[in-house]
């Protein structure tokens, strides 16, 4: 992948060691809120995407991205750890897990999440990739705070039967179920709503029907897929138009 440039912010694969590194101390401060390094067995695997400003090179934004030729390998991902996701091995095409997306905590510039889609999307092009999946963080491990947008989910963007994921971690909490009868402000939902996940349903993304509680972590994440031949035409053509 090329270097994406937008404004004031770039986008550019990882090059060595270093810039790894600086990637899982931005992921240490976003996910467990101390100096450090969130690093794991996965990183091995991965391409490492950095989104820097331009003029001083401060780390912004990272993510990771795990490449597939299909679901025959999706036991691979890091999602496999938490949800049972026996249904996708069937999926043919290539696949692409994105993973451990942080912002800088200081930095909530939303140019910075057009570039990294910008980015992504040009990674999706160069290696062909038919679906993106990962899991979609909630702060927190309650859901309390987030019951009119896990309630959305379950009434509008559950994921297609023949995909559908299963639950496998020791911790959930079944939104699908638990909130059947709980009628979402959609207002409310949406301010909710995770960033990147919200970028997900734009482009019809769909989710599992639990979140898993990750205490490790500190969150609440859901299952989340988009297949690319069903985003929206408006919504390729404005992403094409960001990745240049």
């Amino acid at each position: 992948m090329d270097e994406v440039r937008q404004g004031r912010y770039l986008a550019r694969l990882a090059r060595d060691p270093e810039d790894i590194a600086r990637a899982q101390g931005l992921r240490a401060l976003a996910f467990l809120g101390q100096a450090g390094s969130d690093a794991d067995a996965h990183d091995a695997g991965c391409l490492h995407v950095l989104i820097e400003e331009a003029t001083s090179g401060d780390l912004v934004c990272c993510f990771r991205v795990l490449l597939l030729d299909g679901g025959a390998d999706i036991a691979r991902s890091y999602s496999a750890q938490f949800y049972e996701l026996s249904a996708l091995e069937g999926f043919e095409g290539r696949m692409a897990e994105m993973g451990r997306f942080c912002l800088a905590p200081d930095r909530h510039d939303p140019d910075i999440l057009r570039v990294a889609w910008a980015a992504m999307t040009r990674l999706v092009d160069a290696h062909g990739v038919q679906m993106l999946f990962g899991c979609s963080s909630f702060k927190g491990v309650e859901a309390d705070p987030y019951l009119d947008a896990f309630a959305m989910l379950g009434r509008r963007h559950l994921a297609p039967r023949r995909w559908w994921p299963r639950v496998k971690a020791p911790a959930v909490y079944r939104f699908a179920q638990r909130l059947k009868r709980h009628k979402p402000d959609l207002k409310l939902a949406m301010r909710h709503m995770p960033p990147l996940l919200r970028t997900y349903l734009m482009m019809g993304g769909w989710v599992s029907d639990h979140a898993v509680i990750d205490r490790q972590m500190g969150t609440l994440h859901v299952f989340t897929g988009v297949e690319i031949n069903a985003i929206p035409a408006a919504r390729k053509r404005l992403l094409r138009a960001l990745a240049g």
